[in-house]
């Protein structure tokens, strides 16, 4: 979400509003053929009370790719579950991915942040190193023996 509180008589793909023969009559499907839908978890909406079946327009989008998937591509319904369930998958990983660069991404900015207090509050005072020019003068360097004065 976004922060933001919902109104509660704000519709949106996702509430159920449509009555088991509008949704069959926007989905192109027999109302038989949702109820089967239904008991087989392809498809599942929101119940009323009295148990009656209310559909989301995502529902309605569900079950013409339901159809579609069926129909165009041959593919039996327990594949289409199958493929459902895994594009559902997909999606809520997606979503945890989301979250944890969200995270990642404020980790980093509060590092960054709590460095910069760290290297604001270095002591002003210290005098940076500064390399030593390097000349072109040899120095030799002669070990003393033993039993030699030094000259």
């Amino acid at each position: 979400m976004d922060g933001r509180r919902r109104n509660p008589y704000e519709l949106t793909e996702d509430t159920p509003v449509y009555v088991i023969s509008v949704a069959a009559q926007l989905s192109g499907l027999h109302p038989q053929t949702l109820r089967q839908y239904d008991r087989l978890g392809l498809v599942s909406p929101d119940r009323t009370a009295g148990r009656g079946r209310r559909y989301s327009a995502r529902d309605i989008e569900l079950l013409r790719t339901v159809q579609q998937l069926s129909q165009d591509e041959g593919i039996n319904l327990a594949g289409i579950k199958r493929i459902i369930e895994l594009e559902n998958q997909v999606a809520a990983l997606q979503a945890r991915l989301a979250e944890l660069q969200d995270a990642l991404d404020g980790a980093a900015t509060a590092m960054r942040q709590r460095e910069a207090a760290v290297h604001a509050s270095y002591r002003r005072d210290l005098v940076p190193y500064q390399e030593v020019q390097q000349t072109s003068a040899l120095v030799v360097w002669r070990p003393k023996r033993h039993g030699q004065s030094s000259d």
